[in-house]
Formats: C-alpha cells, structure tokens, sequence
C-alpha cells in the first residue's frame, strides 16, 4: 500500500462543528497509525458565505485538539486555475460538456416532470451524442460545465464502515462541476468560474494523493458521483469511509442549524482537550471495552476497523464524566492557569496564576470542567453571600462564640493547615463542640456554602485577612 493520506476539508461558512471534529480525529489517528500524513484543506469555494473569521475559529479548534497537520491549510479559492484546466481537460476527453440551459428552462423541466409524476432530473439536452444535433447556443448565457455521467452500470465500493455500497448510473444526474463567477467575483473566480464541492474535492484529494477518506454518511449520495470523476480522470480511488451521524440529546441530528455549539465553545466551557478527544473517539469507534484511553492508545489501536454502523447520541453528563477523569489527571500547574483564564474573563484578578496550584490540587476532585473549578477558587478573592437561609440553619446562638473564639486564634496562628487544624481542635475543646456543630458555620461564613473538602485545608488557601474579615460578620 502506498503511503496512507488523509484529510480533513472544512467549509469555513461557520464554527467546526462536532461531526467535523470526529472526522478529523478519526482522520488523523488512522495516518498515525499507519505511519502516514494528514492534510488540512479549506473548501472555501462558497464564495458568499466563506469568511477569514470562520477560518481562524477552525484552525483555532484544530490546535486546541492537538490534531497537528502535516500539510496545509490549502483553500481551494487559490487553485481556481487548477481546477479550470481538469474542466477543460475533461471536455477535450469527452467526460464533460457545457450546458447553456436557463434557470427559467431547468424549473420548467423539472415541473413538468413533477406534473408526469417522473422524478425531477437534468434532460440532458446539451449532451453531447452521437448523431444528436445540439440546440444554437443562446446568446447572453453563460454556461456551466457539467460531468456526462454514464448512462449505464453501476457505482459500487467498499465502504470502510458501511460495507459494500452499489449505486445504479440511472439514478445519478448529470452533476454541474462548474459554475460561472458569482456576481462581484474578482480574480481567477471572475474569468474562470467557481468549480461545485462534488468535482473540486475529486482534484483535489487526486492532486494531494489522498489514499484514505473518512466523512459522515450524509455524503454517500456525493461518492457515485466523485467516483464516475476519479475514473473520468484516470485517477485512482481512495478509499471511502461514512460515518453515521451523531444525534443531539433530542435523537434529532447536531447541526449548525440546531445550534449545536462548536467545538471552541467547549474550550470556552472548561473542558480539556484530551477529554473531548477521548469521547469524541467513543462515538463511533470502540477498542473492545475501554471507555478511557490517552491520543497515544488511540494511535495504537485506530486501524480503521470497529467503527460503528449506526449513529451515536451526544450524551453531555457523559462527556462531563470523562472530563472529570481527566481533570483528576491533569496538572494542578496547568489547572491553575486554566482556571485563572476562566477568572479573567469574569473581571476577576488572582494576581500570579501559580499561585493557584494548591487550590486546584484540592478542589478539582470535585469538579467536571474548568469552569466549576473556577467556581470554587473564586471565593478566595471574590466577597460571598451566603444565603439567608443558610445562615439561619448553621449560624446560631450555639455556634457564636465558638466562631468568635476560633477568629482570636486564627488572628496569632500561624497561616498553614497543621496550626488552623490545631486551632481548631482546642477551639473545640474549649467551647464544648463537635466538628459537625462548628464546621458548617464556619464553611457558611467564610466559603459561603456548606460543603467544602476538608476545612482546615480549605482556609489554609484565603488569605489570613480574608478569613478574620468574614467571621468579623457574625
């Protein structure tokens, strides 16, 4: 086999979504695996609706997943030239020819076959036959360019993922592959034309040698006619692998126009990237019964096989679960200057992020994202309120000068977790209590909530102002 190429081609009209995202994981892994390359395309030929932005936010993306391309990014919109001498070549071979039909003329064509309960296609009246004499080109019309499929046979591979497929050429029209210039094209795009996805992606994964293509199952419809294009062009064929779709919670399928969020939203929303790569791979891809694995087992075990046939559902407490596994793995260096980022954007200032290193080590245990650790390390310089009812509940008349004795205390001791323990303790002795009596208030008063891991811990992280501050309340 010749070296493995794969691919991962975006439309930068929006965010990278999370089905795109897959793709690229799986994409990725299996040139690892096999030792090969990965390219980053941009297919950026919907000249109206492509913009730099959605550009950056995709390569943005693709460096938070870790998913290192090899070659790229290409944009189609720089190989306009490219593309016109295939079309041109094509023609010349007699696999494709120009077509000067209307839109007026096409409407009427596909409404009258509606009337004769046909279904809708191109009648090919430009196509060129033998013995069939072509309709005068009108003047005024610019024409497309498009593929003259064959008639007969059939369309079939093997897909990696679904099996074998065969589609009939009767069922496929005659694909427009080129269009003319949009309206205020410039450029190339304005005496060439724009080239249709279905014939720009052929040229291109021929062009850059890609062996191996993984996508969703909403292009299998595109493959016959990509496939009559490779052949049409004495290219060889990748192979194709479709992917079911990924469903929302809703059982109905994530889409841009559903508004499933992109995949930097959930950097935004404190989730770590081995996280989401881990659990994307589960949706859609299994190694016997490991439910977490590093990128480097994925490497090791993503050779194309075991991946699924039917659609897999987004479950967010699920992806939460994994991104709590590997917040209890990460860093508490790395957590804390992730947390601080967090902080920031909410106007708040934690001074040197390192700082923060102890904080993560205790709180992340009980935290799914960043952002929840953010929660929990806010208090330490942010005033809390606690509830009123909380308050009422924790904070009695029996626990008063128990809080007032132990804030003496706390005043002369010395600030780590061995001597506030040990105030603590003859605090305790002295008034009569229990932790259980003492503990709650205190967490109430100075943390503003009533769990927190292990108290002496936990005021060991305030400053010692801080915490005088907040029991001088009572």
């Amino acid at each position: 086999m010749s070296k493995v190429r794969t691919r991962i081609a975006p439309s930068p009209t929006g965010f990278l979504h999370l089905g795109t995202a897959r793709t690229a994981l799986f994409s990725w892994a299996y040139a690892r695996h096999h030792g090969g390359e990965f390219v980053l395309r941009i297919e950026d030929t919907d000249v109206a609706r492509s913009t730099q932005e959605s550009v950056d936010q995709i390569l943005a993306a693709m460096r938070w997943l870790g998913l290192e391309f090899d070659e790229g990014p290409i944009y189609q919109m720089q190989r306009l030239a490219r593309y016109h001498a295939v079309v041109e070549q094509m023609i010349a071979s007699g696999h494709a020819y120009r077509c000067w039909s209307t839109p007026a003329e096409l409407d009427a064509t596909r409404e009258a076959q509606r009337a004769r309960g046909e279904k809708t296609h191109y009648d090919g009246r430009w196509r060129p036959e033998p013995g069939k004499t072509l309709p005068p080109v009108p003047a005024g019309v610019n024409p497309v360019v498009r593929l003259r499929n064959p008639p007969d046979g059939d369309v079939t591979w093997n897909d990696l993922v679904k099996g074998p497929i065969s589609i009939s050429n009767r069922e496929i029209d005659d694909l427009i592959i080129l269009r003319p210039a949009p309206e205020g094209a410039a450029g190339d795009a304005a005496t060439l034309g724009v080239p249709t996805y279905n014939f720009a992606v052929v040229v291109d994964d021929w062009d850059m040698g890609i062996t191996h293509v993984f996508r969703g199952d909403e292009h299998v419809n595109n493959t016959p006619w990509q496939i009559n294009i490779f052949r049409a062009l004495g290219a060889l064929l990748p192979e194709f692998g479709h992917c079911p779709v990924i469903l929302g919670d809703d059982g109905q399928k994530l889409s841009k126009r559903r508004g499933a969020v992109s995949v930097t939203a959930y950097e935004e929303g404190g989730y770590l990237p081995e996280a989401m790569l881990n659990y994307l791979a589960r949706l859609g891809w299994s190694h016997g019964d490991e439910e977490l694995f590093t990128r480097e087992q994925m490497v090791t075990w993503f050779d194309g096989s075991h991946l699924a046939k039917s659609p897999a559902q987004w479950d967010p407490a699920k992806l939460a679960w994994v991104n709590g596994h590997y917040m209890k793995q990460a860093d508490d260096g790395r957590l804390a200057t992730l947390a601080a980022g967090q902080l920031a954007g909410r106007g708040v200032d934690v001074g040197d992020a390192a700082a923060l290193a102890p904080a993560c080590a205790l709180f992340k245990d009980r935290c799914a994202t960043v952002v929840e650790l953010a929660d929990w390390i806010e208090m330490l310089f942010v005033a809390i309120k606690p509830s009123a009812e909380d308050l009422q509940t924790h904070v009695t008349d029996a626990v008063r000068p128990a809080l007032i004795a132990l804030r003496d205390k706390l005043a002369s001791a010395e600030w780590n977790k061995p001597a506030i323990a040990q105030a603590l303790k003859e605090t305790l002795a002295a008034q009569g209590l229990k932790m259980p009596q003492l503990a709650p208030a205190l967490r109430v008063l100075v943390c503003g909530r009533v769990q927190t891991p292990s108290i002496d811990a936990v005021l060991a992280l305030f400053q010692r102002d801080t915490v005088l501050a907040r029991l001088r309340s009572l």
